[in-house]
């Protein structure tokens, strides 16, 4: 599915108008400030209930309200109608709506008009994946960065895992407490070793799986890469303890340790997807450039992965102009096009096909100029516009 409307009410800077996108490339460029990251932003919460740039929800919300809105509607998109490009906001599939008050630390969702309790039924009808600066952290960054990456796909893909982690994470938290509590409690925690470990097989397991279908993904996107590191490259997942043993006997082999720590050191919390050049982490011996072109290929191989199952996944790409070359940026462009999501790409300068598309067979777009918060469609061919 793909967004084709969005509206937002006290979000940021951006003006309250009703927008209509392209279920396929929308092209948004506006000076610093203007709200063009915003829009992407807004987007992302229909798809993730929560800001990417941003921890706080107070810091999203409009200067002097303590409310906001986030409208979206959907269509089928490119999902089931591979001959055509158009949207027709006239025959919306879902309604998505995410209101919070930041004064009574309330939230409130609809879908279809009918308030629903849990986020995932937003997320699971617009799965949004984000590309910004911050995103090339996934390879530099710490075992947690990957486990989102990772868990990001697997709810996708197998739904009931949210559920699964949910479970998880409470039982994590009261065998923290418990470890954290003055005194070991050597019977208090064999009640909560057993149910986190009955819970961590089963959240690895569906982690492994999907992992080895990414995998497959991503080592067919690696394969029509020309560079040197990508034949030597190795990708591998660690659920977090040594599986040929029963988490609860591992558990119980390192009760000192974790009771000195305070928190639980072995299982899927501290699961991880490991990768290699030449036995070393890539993060050691990576370039900065291929660290980024590593993960743009990651993120291509997500969307394979949805692609396969026929879901149009929504990537957000946030001011990549400052962050890859233009030999990226087409690869990125071509691939997401031959993926057939639905993608918005944000720039300062004046967005140009022809140079996304130098073979000449750029997809259907829409080209969108931002100036205080306000979105203006600029048909193809228009002159860009000034920004004052």
């Amino acid at each position: 599915m793909a967004l084709v409307k969005l509206q937002t009410q006290h979000f940021r800077n951006l003006a309250p108008d009703t927008i209509s996108f392209s279920p396929s490339f929308n092209l948004i460029y506006g000076v610093n400030g203007s709200g063009k990251s915003s829009v992407l932003e807004a987007i992302g919460y229909l798809g993730l209930g929560r800001s990417f740039r941003v921890s706080r929800h107070q810091a999203v919300v409009a200067h002097g309200q303590q409310k906001l809105t986030v409208f979206g509607g959907l269509d089928q998109g490119l999902e089931t109608n591979p001959t055509s490009d158009k949207a027709n906001p006239e025959r919306l599939a879902h309604r998505l709506g995410i209101s919070r008050d930041i004064g009574q630390k309330e939230t409130l969702l609809r879908v279809d008009g009918e308030a629903v309790r849990n986020l995932s039924l937003l997320a699971m009808h617009l799965p949004v994946s984000v590309i910004d600066p911050g995103v090339f952290d996934i390879v530099a960054g710490g075992p947690g960065k990957r486990r989102q990456f990772l868990d990001w796909l697997v709810f996708h893909v197998e739904p009931s895992f949210s559920t699964l982690w949910q479970q998880c994470q409470r039982v994590t938290s009261q065998r923290n407490k418990t470890l954290r509590n003055g005194r070991l409690d050597e019977s208090l925690l064999r009640v909560w070793d057993a149910q986190y470990s009955t819970l961590a097989e089963k959240l690895s397991d569906a982690r492994a799986a999907v992992f080895e279908r990414f995998k497959v993904a991503f080592d067919e996107v690696l394969q029509e890469l020309d560079a040197g590191w990508a034949r030597g490259l190795k990708m591998d997942f660690y659920p977090g303890w040594d599986r040929s043993k029963p988490l609860t006997d591992v558990l119980l082999g390192h009760r000192e340790q974790e009771f000195r720590m305070g928190h639980t050191l072995y299982g899927p919390n501290r699961a991880d997807i490991r990768l290699k050049l030449g036995g070393r982490p890539v993060a050691e011996t990576f370039s900065r450039g291929q660290q980024k072109a590593l993960v743009i290929l990651m993120k291509i191989a997500q969307g394979k992965v949805l692609s396969d199952q026929g879901k149009q996944v929504t990537f957000l790409l946030d001011d990549i102009n400052a962050e890859l070359d233009v030999r990226h940026r087409q690869m990125l462009a071509r691939k997401l096009q031959a993926l057939r999501c639905q993608v918005f790409i944000t720039s300062i300068e004046h967005p140009e096909p022809e140079v996304l598309w130098p073979e000449g067979d750029a997809p259907e777009y829409r080209m969108f100029h931002v100036e205080h918060g306000k979105l203006t469609e600029e048909k193809t061919g228009e002159p860009p516009q000034e920004s004052h």
